[in-house]
């Protein structure tokens, strides 16, 4: 058995013997079991702990976003459960919230809060840069609408974190690559910079030649984030130099920032392209 499966079941049927599941699987949770050895993906756990609310509870938050496609979940992510259920296992977090029936979905065969509802509880529970990084990971994956979000905090409006979500809503942009690019977005809006639109495209007489992370047209200045990938992979390396120079070549001036750079130094670098660029804050 190569996935999460309940061992009372696996027992009743005659699937296993007991002797087999406690010698070649291993326990996850109260009764839900998987093969001895395998890796646990975050579907994996995911599955785990709807097996062990005996099919029961609904998979929500960073779990439910996953499940609907969104990127930038880590497999160590807490499992959210909407659920009644004081006394959750380490690793799981079970809420006993209301969701009405046009809040759950099916993915996969598993109840799972639907994109407006996912987005709604992502948006209250997180601090805001988080929160923020994790909606602009789902709208990535797949578009919601800040309308039916808001809709839901009508339905709702006694609900924990409503604030936090009408302060986030607006901000969520789908074109945000990454984590680290959400950062350097908020970083620059927080500083007082126009909002810069994302991923904007540069083109030339025979096409597209780059995809700008973020940066203000009106002034032809961009801000670029480098993941580690930009310094470890030497043909991804090779190829970001020769953007760079077709890029400057178009009329752009990009600043590039990495992991090390601090957020003062960047704001500094920032202000001096704008305004050498005839931005007047």
């Amino acid at each position: 058995m190569g996935k999460p499966f309940i061992g009372s079941e696996a027992l009743a049927s005659c699937a296993l013997t007991r002797h087999e599941l406690q010698r070649f699987h291993d326990r996850l949770l109260p009764d839900v079991y998987q093969a001895r050895g395998q890796g646990l993906s975050l579907r994996d756990r995911t599955i785990a702990a709807w097996l062990w609310s005996r099919r029961r509870a609904v998979v929500a938050g960073a779990a439910a976003a996953a499940l609907h496609g969104a990127q930038w979940v880590g497999d160590d992510e807490p499992i959210e459960l909407v659920w009644n259920n004081g006394r959750p296992p380490a690793g799981l977090v079970v809420r006993n919230d209301v969701l009405a029936d046009d809040e759950v979905t099916r993915i996969a065969g598993i109840p799972v809060t639907t994109l407006a509802r996912t987005a709604f509880d992502l948006g209250r529970y997180l601090p805001r840069n988080r929160t923020i990084a994790r909606l602009d990971a789902l709208s990535r994956a797949i578009c919601f609408s800040n309308e039916d979000v808001l809709l839901l905090a009508k339905r709702y409006s006694r609900a924990r974190g409503l604030r936090n979500l009408r302060e986030v809503l607006p901000l969520v942009d789908r074109g945000a690559a990454s984590p680290k690019e959400t950062w350097l977005r908020l970083l620059l809006i927080d500083a007082g910079f126009p909002v810069p639109t994302t991923q904007i495209p540069v083109q030339n007489n025979w096409g597209l030649i780059a995809m700008l992370d973020m940066g203000w047209e009106d002034y032809m200045v961009a801000a670029e984030y480098d993941g580690d990938l930009h310094r470890s992979d030497r043909g991804r390396y090779v190829w970001d130099q020769k953007r760079s120079r077709l890029v400057a070549g178009m009329g752009w001036e990009a600043v590039r920032v990495i992991n090390e750079d601090k957020p003062a130094d960047v704001i500094a670098r920032v202000h001096a392209a704008l305004t050498s660029r005839g931005w007047c804050p």
